[in-house]
């Protein structure tokens, strides 16, 4: 038997590659006779572009820009294709990992660093960028990004508003003669792992805001400011943000940057797999494992076990999940794609001891599908 062995990250516990290489270690203690092979993924979020460089055999980029509070960082950025496209993870700049817990606060923090980061590619001389948008410690709706390129976001006096998300609330106009035109030269291409709007319950700030330290008051902000930001820019421009699918991603960054920059915002799984040749590996395999931190009815929404699972189904492939958290009842849904979900824990456990044991957990459940599969 070949085993694919196809698991994204699992979230704040263990990076997609080191996922692979537990669950591969578990089969090769089995008593099955099987070949294997790793092929860690990403949807956009974190660790999606750091994937893409690796298999595209890139280089990093090393440069110092602003975290979501304006502090200078050391990060990067990838490039691939001899040099002609820039791969950006949003939160690299960005991102949630830069910002203790007491620290995270969407009402204050922005994308500015991220931002600054596409300049650097630009003067890199890409025509292509490909953005990852998954991790993003905030929902600015991408303002930040764009105050780095050249737009300024004006109050009714005509003076810059503060880089705060919070102050959007006072926006009168975008000025965007300033723009940096070569991002408008150049193929920007975003990578989102969530499909919700812009605004609205499923909205950037009702669904995302809590998740990154916004309080319920917080979030009535912050879905204020992404209204007044959607209102002036169909004003201005014509364009409804509200309307784009997926625009949501990364706190509205996607629906801000499809607006002014023309990014092409595309499903983060299905464009990896293309990038990195999924489908040549899968040709191969007997059976499909995967694998992330929860494996559920949103799953189906586009996130990445669903991406390869979706794509073994297609060849009548069998396909193991398996995960932190699994549905409690059985789910006809998520029963199309998966043959078997399995919950990797052991024993009833607090969640910080439950992530601290992610990899002895994938070790040990995989040694048991293993064993399985041998007497099968």
């Amino acid at each position: 038997m070949h085993i694919l062995i196809a698991p994204n990250a699992f979230k704040n516990s263990m990076t997609a590659d080191k996922a692979a290489l537990a669950i591969r270690e578990g089969l090769q203690q089995s008593r099955l006779s099987c070949s294997c092979e790793c092929f860690p993924i990403g949807d956009g979020g974190n660790g999606t572009t750091a994937l893409i460089i690796s298999s595209r055999k890139g280089t990093w980029v090393e440069a110092r820009v602003q975290d979501p509070l304006g502090r200078e960082i050391l990060t990067g950025f990838g490039l691939i294709d001899e040099g002609k496209t820039a791969v950006i993870e949003m939160a690299d700049a960005a991102g949630l990992q830069h910002l203790s817990s007491s620290e995270l606060n969407p009402l204050v923090a922005d994308s500015y660093g991220c931002g600054q980061l596409v300049v650097k590619a630009l003067n890199a001389g890409v025509s292509q960028i490909i953005l990852g948008m998954g991790g993003s410690a905030t929902v600015d709706g991408g303002t930040g990004i764009l105050r780095a390129l050249g737009l300024r976001f004006l109050d009714a006096a005509g003076q810059p508003l503060p880089r705060r998300p919070e102050c959007l609330t006072g926006l009168h106009t975008i000025d965007i003669t300033g723009i940096d035109k070569r991002i408008l030269q150049v193929e920007l291409t975003v990578l989102c792992d969530v499909r919700n709007p812009l605004l609205g319950e499923q909205g950037a700030a009702a669904v995302f805001g809590p998740q990154k330290g916004a309080a319920e008051e917080g979030v009535k902000k912050l879905e204020a400011s992404l209204s007044a930001f959607r209102d002036i820019c169909l004003k201005q421009t014509g364009r409804d943000m509200a309307l784009i699918p997926s625009g949501g991603t990364a706190g509205g960054a996607a629906a801000g940057l499809s607006a002014f920059l023309n990014a092409r915002l595309v499903n983060g799984i299905d464009h990896f797999l293309e990038m990195t040749r999924f489908d040549e590996a899968l040709a191969k395999a007997g059976l499909l494992i995967t694998g992330e931190g929860s494996i559920d009815e949103q799953t189906l929404e586009g996130k990445a076990p669903f991406g390869v699972a979706s794509r073994a189904k297609k060849r009548n492939l069998p396909v193991i999940g398996l995960a932190g958290k699994v549905p409690l009842v059985k789910n006809p849904a998520l029963d199309q794609y998966f043959d078997v979900l399995l919950a990797i824990g052991n024993e009833p456990t607090t969640l910080p001891a439950a992530m601290e044991h992610t990899a002895g957990n994938l070790i040990r459940i995989s040694r048991a599908i293993g064993n399985l599969l041998a007497i099968s």
